[in-house]
């Protein structure tokens, strides 16, 4: 009965990592299908799995607050690069109108810009692969992994 119930407490701890990581590739997803989708689902999810399981099995409290701190992190990280990005083609297009520049100019930006996002969400994709899988299977094996550069909003 006590192995089920460790059992049963690091699948739950491994899938407040991996949730995280499906509700990225399924928003991925839904924007390369072209359906214009922002909800934070990689927050959401991994909150619910929390929510649930956390008074049960505190090591799920620990791992759900460390993956939705991680979570948390990669969403501000995000919203910063799209006001930058706004920000830049805002000052293109004016720069463009003011100085009567050509409609090449807007377009090589924009062009450049689209460029860096794709760069930018594979390399997201590809980082939270690498440390959400980690996460998730030092989460199962129980042992503790503190996502690197993330805010701990969550205590």
């Amino acid at each position: 009965m006590r192995e089920t119930h460790l059992q049963q407490m690091r699948i739950w701890a491994m899938l407040c990592h991996l949730s995280a990581l499906l509700a990225w590739i399924l928003l991925c997803t839904l924007v390369f299908w072209g359906i214009p989708l922002f909800l934070p689902l990689n927050i959401l999810i991994p909150f619910t799995i929390w929510q649930l399981r956390k008074v049960k099995y505190p090591w799920v409290d620990f791992q759900g607050k460390e993956s939705l701190n991680f979570q948390i992190t990669l969403t501000f990280y995000i919203v910063i690069v799209i006001v930058i990005s706004l920000l830049l083609v805002l000052t293109s297009c004016g720069i463009a109108v003011t100085t009567n520049g050509e409609v090449n100019q807007v377009t090589t930006v924009l062009d450049t810009l689209v460029l860096i996002w794709i760069s930018f969400i594979f390399a997201l994709l590809l980082l939270q692969l690498f440390l959400v899988t980690f996460a998730a299977t030092k989460a199962y094996n129980g042992q503790h992994y503190r996502y690197p550069f993330t805010m701990r909003v969550l205590r």
